[in-house]
């Protein structure tokens, strides 16, 4: 005889399919929070998700709001009472801009093309609450109760790095409080490997500006007698990376332990020229001793975000007087901004030829490595609940890119179990054309949510 969270998981599978009708008309609103004429959607659809979220059958459903911040949603599901766990729930429903990328459908809509659904939006992050609100659903139409006590607190400002999330946590702490968290904006190695994240690194941009003249003067006349700014430049940024083009600065030793069953990460040379969009002929780099996830995960980078080289049309017989290169770097966990900027001021800085001035200026985009232990008895838990529904535990894997509330929870909730899981995997790109979603890693995400519940209710037992 089937168990409750059996029949309960049956449930949700069955209610998949028609939950993509809710995650279309979600899409629809189009809810991009870096653009100042889409905050009126960001409302009207914190507004709908209150009005879902009661009729699934959640209490307190209602929208947090701040002077100046874009709304959060907020509900809570409390009846399995004081003896048993409450678990927070995070997402966020604001998406990133489309405008300008060649979508081959039409970017707010929700597209089914074989096991995949496309949509900005779709796997970042809507499919990984609503993972959540199917199980919901399901548990209170099978079960008409929760094994735990459930909290959801739905952002609408994560896409522009969460800018007011400390404020909300100052200004609601009820919506907050909890015995565990489940952050639901994360990566799958596969659509065939759940992902458990435990590390992610932080972002660091600076400015480097070099002078040398008071203007710009003749190329002609004056070429191969002064110096060039942008060429010093040049030379000067590529002190920085190897001859294949890493970051040589600030490198984290890695363990031999975590490198050896990082090997199990499946980021072939196939899954790198698909998921990365490499063109015919382009090759991953070299590895160099290290595995593709060592690489991506625990080691620091560099990216050049933006220059003041002459653009095309833009052009003149001319050594220009300053030229500036903006950087991205990305911090290796356990590492800081604050150290990985100096080794880098170092090197941009030192023997600079021709006596020319180079200024190196810290932006105001930043955020926190995050390195986490995932253990103890609410991991025990999820490693059973993904069994069930994955036929295995969630692989613990890093994020290479820098997510600003993942650090946030960590400096104000350290002391509580952080689980990190969603429903990209490397198709998805996430934040490029063409964003999609599996349908199968969706599904089994709904049923792992399940018996997530379930057996995060034994916490308090």
């Amino acid at each position: 005889m089937a168990s409750s969270s059996q029949r309960v998981a049956e449930r949700a599978k069955s209610a998949v399919p028609g939950s993509f009708e809710r995650l279309a008309r979600y899409l629809a609103f189009a809810p991009i929070s870096s653009e100042p004429a889409s905050a009126p959607k960001l409302q009207e659809l914190a507004q709908t998700l209150v009005t879902d979220l009661a009729t699934l059958g959640m209490s307190r459903a209602r929208v947090l709001t701040l002077e100046g911040a874009h709304p959060c949603v907020a509900a809570e599901w409390m009846g399995a009472g004081k003896d048993k766990p409450t678990v927070l729930i995070y997402g966020h429903f604001d998406v990133q801009p489309v405008a300008g990328e060649p979508w081959t459908t039409a970017p707010h809509d929700l597209v089914r093309k074989g096991s995949r659904v496309y949509g900005r939006g779709s796997a970042d992050d809507m499919g990984g609450w609503l993972s959540h609100f199917v199980a919901i659903e399901s548990w209170l139409a099978e079960e008409k109760s929760l094994p735990c006590n459930i909290k959801l607190l739905i952002e609408g400002e994560e896409e522009i790095g969460s800018p007011n999330l400390s404020r909300f946590m100052d200004a609601y702490p009820d919506a907050f409080a909890s015995d565990a968290m489940v952050l639901t904006d994360c990566d799958n190695p596969s659509t065939d490997i759940p992902g458990l994240t435990v590390s992610l690194r932080g972002l660091l941009e600076i400015e480097v500006a070099i002078s040398s003249a008071a203007s710009d003067v003749h190329s002609g006349i004056w070429g191969n007698i002064v110096p060039d700014p942008a060429m010093t430049l040049i030379s000067i940024v590529a002190r920085l990376v190897d001859a294949d083009g890493r970051l040589r600065l600030g490198r984290k030793e890695i363990d031999p332990a975590w490198l050896a069953s990082s090997h199990d990460v499946p980021l072939t040379d196939a899954v790198i020229r698909s998921g990365a969009r490499l063109l015919p002929g382009v090759s991953p780099l070299p590895l160099r001793g290290l595995s593709p996830a060592a690489w991506g995960w625990r080691e620091p980078a560099v990216t050049v975000l933006s220059t003041t080289f002459p653009a095309p049309g833009k052009e003149k017989n001319a050594v220009r007087g300053t030229s500036s290169m903006k950087l991205s770097l990305r911090v290796a966990p356990g590492q800081t901004a604050k150290e990985l900027l100096a080794l880098v001021t170092a090197e941009l800085t030192r023997e600079v030829p021709g006596g020319l001035t180079v200024n190196v200026k810290e932006m105001s985009a930043a955020s926190s490595s995050w390195d986490y232990e995932a253990k103890g008895p609410a991991f025990d838990a999820s490693d059973r609940a993904y069994e069930k529904a994955w036929g295995r535990k969630p692989l613990r894997i890093g994020i290479g890119g820098s997510i600003p509330f993942v650090a946030l929870f960590g400096q104000r909730f350290g002391n509580l179990p952080l689980i990190l899981n969603g429903v990209i995997d490397p198709e998805t790109g996430a934040h490029g054309p063409n964003e999609s979603m599996d349908v199968g890693v969706y599904e089994k995400t709904v049923i792992a949510n399940v018996y997530l519940y379930e057996e995060l209710a034994t916490l308090k037992s």
